[in-house]
């Protein structure tokens, strides 16, 4: 199994970016699938979950601003991040079990400037 996590960059307050993570080696269509973040000084948590039928959870800190969504077909994971905070500055990581096994993606920093 094999994640690749991409499209971090730096935005100011207020902006928007979106998230990838390319899934491979994996059955991604069945697989529940994970967005965690670590802010700086921070332990890593969890930041949204998308079911293999499309139900969403999310921490409350991002609630109405983030989206997180799949695309099976293409076998990728995305994370739509709008109203950005500079409390939102973290590097991202993409993550799921598979066969008792965890997965990470390698992160991908996201910088949110005041």
């Amino acid at each position: 199994v094999q994640l690749q996590a991409s499209g971090g960059g730096l935005v100011q307050s207020g902006g928007s970016l979106r998230l990838s993570c390319a899934a491979s080696g994996m059955n991604f269509r069945i697989a529940s699938m994970h967005w965690y973040r670590q802010c700086p000084g921070k332990q890593r948590e969890l930041v949204a979950t998308i079911t293999s039928n499309g139900s969403t959870n999310y921490v409350e800190a991002v609630k109405g601003r983030f989206t997180i969504s799949r695309d099976n077909v293409r076998r990728i994971l995305f994370l739509q991040m709008d109203s950005l905070k500079p409390e939102d500055t973290a590097v991202y990581y993409c993550q799921t079990r598979w066969y008792d096994r965890y997965f990470w993606g390698q992160g991908t920093e996201v910088t949110v400037s005041s």
